[in-house]
């Protein structure tokens, strides 16, 4: 069954974004592949990071008395019989250190076939990139600046609500979802579109190199194919919260959504 929902289901984001993302990546990769074949190809790659979760700040503070006791000199060691110290087993205290988490993000390349050249990045943003502070973001921000000073088109996708936008040198236009089109001839400037949660997924082009046409990649009908196959529509708790919330006006409306639907659902089974 479809998505309740016009457009992007604001339920993914707060249960399956991971599985989600896989998926949409691997969709936007079989709807090119029909219109660039044979001079081009389109390929899943992956970057590694290390992901340092940051500690958290102690909020403990001492009683002021500490600061004024004076330290006590070592108590002299205890003597045995022969006159000889006596050596005080020491026992471990067992605790942990901070670790690292390895991760592994998946994107998009177009390539021309014959010279296996990148012409086109395409990124999926996930929930790490747009974290204030985190390795994640750091990392793809990196990596964003060597592809806009190189000659490769890039494209990419937010599809989540949550967390800091892509940064650029004008505000953003209102919206709950974005995709930039940075075409490499035209940098600085980019084409950005916007669209909010009640409305469908837009087609967006993707470039490609020399005189070729850009190639139109309907995001709509990639989310719906990757819905209907991961069954969504049944794996997904419609009873709970969205996170990150919804407005006061958008929860109202996703519950008419719903209800709507639950609606259609009882008519057909009849």
């Amino acid at each position: 069954m479809p998505s309740p929902f016009p457009g992007m289901d604001p339920f993914i984001e707060g249960q399956v974004w991971e599985d989600f993302h896989t998926d949409v990546i691997a969709g936007i990769r079989g709807a090119l592949i029909l219109s660039v074949r044979p001079r081009y190809v389109v390929r899943i790659e992956q970057r590694v990071y290390l992901e340092h979760v940051p500690e958290e700040r102690a909020d403990f503070i001492g009683p002021d008395v500490m600061a004024l006791e004076r330290p006590q000199a070592p108590s002299p060691p205890t003597e045995g019989a022969g006159g000889t110290a006596t050596l005080v087993a020491v026992t471990p205290v067992v605790l942990s250190v901070p670790m690292p988490e390895r991760r592994r993000e998946a994107y998009l390349t177009v390539r021309e076939r014959e010279s296996m050249e990148v012409i086109t990045v395409i990124e999926v943003l996930s929930p790490s990139n747009k974290r204030s502070g985190s390795d994640g973001r750091q990392e793809y921000l990196s990596k964003r600046e060597a592809v806009l000073l190189s000659g490769t088109h890039l494209v990419e996708l937010d599809l989540l609500r949550g967390g800091k936008r892509l940064p650029t040198n004008e505000p953003l236009p209102p919206g709950d979802y974005y995709a930039i089109v940075s075409r490499a001839a035209r940098r600085p400037r980019v084409d950005v579109y916007a669209w909010p949660l009640r409305h469908p997924l837009p087609t967006i082009p993707v470039p490609l190199t020399g005189n070729d046409p850009a190639v139109p990649l309907d995001l709509q009908a990639v989310f719906n194919t990757v819905y209907d196959r991961a069954g969504y529509d049944y794996s997904l708790d419609y009873r709970g919260a969205v996170e990150p919330a919804l407005s006061e006006a958008d929860t109202a409306w996703a519950q008419q959504v719903l209800a709507e639907a639950a609606a259609r659902s009882r008519v057909e089974g009849q």
